[in-house]
């Protein structure tokens, strides 16, 4: 298994019942691709450089997992089709 981190942003607007539906669904999913999440890293809303979707700012999270690199492509297939999830980005980190 190899050290992955996911850094993706959601829309603000969303309601309590909305994310807890969108936290079980990625939760999910990381179980479904066999995939050990190490840490959630919130780190709040942030002003976007450029709007998106009509958004001008986001809720971040970075997600620090370890994974097969097999399971990275249906990830990102997963979060592509995800509503709630604006822009995501998976990449490897270096084994220390």
């Amino acid at each position: 298994m190899k050290a992955y981190e996911l850094l993706y942003f959601i829309n603000p607007a969303l309601t309590e019942e909305e994310r807890a539906a969108f936290n079980a669904r990625l939760d999910a999913t990381f179980e479904n691709i066999g995939a050990t999440v190490e840490s959630v890293d919130e780190w709040g809303k942030r002003k976007l450089a450029y709007e998106i979707n009509n958004l001008n700012e986001g809720e971040y999270f970075l997600v620090n997992f370890q994974a097969n690199p097999e399971s990275i492509s249906e990830l990102d297939r997963v979060l592509r089709i995800i509503d709630p999830v604006v822009r995501h980005m998976i990449v490897r980190r270096d084994e220390k």
